[in-house]
């Protein structure tokens, strides 16, 4: 990743209307064994498919479903043209995981960087949650990733994320390699989140 300036000890005041985030790198650099790959519990209705040329409306719909509890908010902040710029992009593969008529996740592949794939979103709604459905997705990713082929697999999560997040990923096996710390705008604040998303993260008001 790009470089950053570094951080000394000690306390930081972050303005108010501001939300921090400690963010975690992980990498993968080769394929992981297939131990890291298992099944899980998902049923056999579930499926993965590639979405081409998604349209702006039903991503951002399908962003906002994955991510309000998370606080996604880069997407939702984009201009029609930066959004489709990423998504529309032909080394940018986006794909939904689908029971029956019902999308329950977003997976984006970005390709962009040679010999590269981050692993760019990847999130499931609310109610599919610890069913097995996001390790079916996780295989998928790996698997499409690594088809490439690449040499890296990358990905970065935060502690504003699920709190199984960074363990999953390392079970799939990818591996921490930075900590980085955010600062941005509350999304609750700005209005690009309702007040009631991420109740555990407080709001500190402006």
């Amino acid at each position: 990743m790009d470089n950053h300036p570094l951080l000394t000890d000690g306390y930081f005041s972050i303005p108010p209307g501001k939300i921090a985030t400690i963010v975690t790198s992980l990498q993968m650099m080769a394929p992981p064994p297939a131990k890291a790959k298992d099944s899980g519990q998902a049923g056999t209705d579930l499926t993965v498919a590639r979405w081409l040329s998604p349209d702006l409306v039903e991503y951002r719909k399908l962003f906002r479903a994955v991510g309000k509890d998370w606080l996604w908010v880069s997407r939702l902040t984009m201009t029609d043209g930066e959004l489709s710029a990423i998504i529309h992009h032909p080394r940018v593969a986006v794909y939904v995981l689908r029971q029956g008529d019902n999308t329950l996740g977003l997976l984006e592949l970005d390709f962009r960087r040679e010999g590269e794939c981050e692993l760019a979103f990847f999130g499931l709604v609310p109610d599919a949650i610890g069913k097995g459905a996001g390790r079916m997705l996780m295989n998928h990713a790996v698997e499409t990733a690594w088809a490439a082929p690449i040499r890296r697999f990358w990905v970065h999560t935060c502690h504003l994320d699920s709190p199984q997040a960074l363990a999953f990923y390392q079970r799939s096996g990818f591996q921490p390699y930075a900590t980085l710390v955010e600062v941005l705008d509350d999304p609750r604040q700005t209005g690009v989140l309702p007040r009631d998303a991420a109740p555990h993260v407080p709001v500190i008001e402006a």
